[in-house]
């Protein structure tokens, strides 16, 4: 039985622009009130994940609130926008310019302040913006030390609403400081009131096994947010879930399970050219059909063939989970 609450990216149901088309491709809201009453037609989602500024701010928070409650819906994440705008082009919290790296601060806790008005139990930093293109372009050291103090003095504004991070290997830049899984544990290591958020895609990309990372995370106490899309490994494709990995997004949900981790499942996926609709649908219904695939086998017999070491009976394992013989 499937115990997670289900989430999206607000962004999911809008018109999906990139940079070849910035008007976007249609078929998506235009508004707000446009995006979230095409969510509220998503069965079983209980949430929406807000981009501070884009959709949240010091003078609309009452009336986004408002709109939300309407439609049955929670914000599930509030995330600062750290990576649109040009004053971040050479980063944010680990900026080589301190006055830049106290701005990214202030957002994140404005961001902060907007989750505990909206009762938002996560704030999701992601430093994409944090890297460099070139060599010799970079401070590692004191660039650690900058995300290790930003991180750290944000962690405690708020101890209501936790702080997580969220890594990427690459884009906006070439090589992002905040690359995997591991250096995510590394840099919260001591730091309270802070933790993961696992996009399973920027796992992919990163070349993890999103199974192993989430279990990784989960030994450390910092698997608290996951965000669920798909792609094919060289870049952050953002497609419906498991619509490319299905026998990894399948060892996922396993091990998901065998964490259990019950917390928050949020598609932040890009159907630029696809029914918004349609793919928020078939997302949650490969959710649904994997969650049974593992369950009607049952934890105790995939967890005995885990144990076994033995690849060929698990891909046999695979085939009678997924419908065959």
């Amino acid at each position: 039985m499937l115990k997670n609450k289900l989430g999206a990216c607000l962004p999911t149901f809008s018109s999906c622009a990139d940079r070849y088309c910035l008007s976007g491709y249609g078929g998506g809201g235009k508004t707000m009130e446009e995006m979230m009453d095409l969510a509220t037609k998503v069965d079983g989602l209980d949430g929406l994940e807000l981009v501070s500024n884009w959709h949240v701010n010091d003078e609309n928070i009452l009336r986004v609130g408002k709109m939300l409650a309407e439609r049955n819906l929670k914000v599930c994440m509030i995330v600062p926008d750290l990576w649109t705008q040009a004053k971040w082009r050479m980063g944010s919290i680990a900026a080589p310019d301190a006055k830049t790296r106290k701005e990214a601060v202030k957002e994140i806790k404005k961001s902060m302040d907007w989750a505990y008005a909206l009762k938002c139990p996560y704030v999701d930093v992601w430093p994409g913006q944090d890297g460099y293109d070139y060599p010799f372009q970079a401070d590692f050291q004191n660039a650690w030390k900058w995300m290790r103090d930003g991180i750290a003095e944000c962690s405690e504004h708020n101890r209501k609403v936790k702080l997580l991070l969220e890594y990427k290997i690459k884009e906006p830049r070439t090589h992002c400081f905040l690359n995997s899984a591991a250096k995510t544990v590394l840099l919260l290591d001591g730091i309270r009131n802070a933790g993961c958020l696992l996009d399973v895609g920027h796992s992919a990309a990163a070349g993890e096994n999103m199974a192993e990372a989430a279990s990784f995370l989960s030994m450390y106490g910092m698997l608290d947010y996951i965000h669920l899309n798909d792609n094919f490994r060289q870049w952050d494709d953002d497609l419906i879930f498991s619509s490319v990995h299905v026998v990894e997004s399948l060892e996922l949900i396993y091990w998901l399970k065998k964490v259990r981790y019950e917390g928050w499942l949020t598609l932040d996926i890009f159907p630029y050219r696809e029914d918004k609709l349609g793919a928020a649908r078939n997302s949650f219904e490969w959710v649904r059909f994997l969650f049974g695939c593992v369950e009607k086998l049952g934890m105790e017999e995939i967890g005995r063939v885990v144990k076994s070491a033995d690849a060929c009976e698990a891909t046999r394992m695979v085939r009678r989970m997924l419908g065959g013989k």
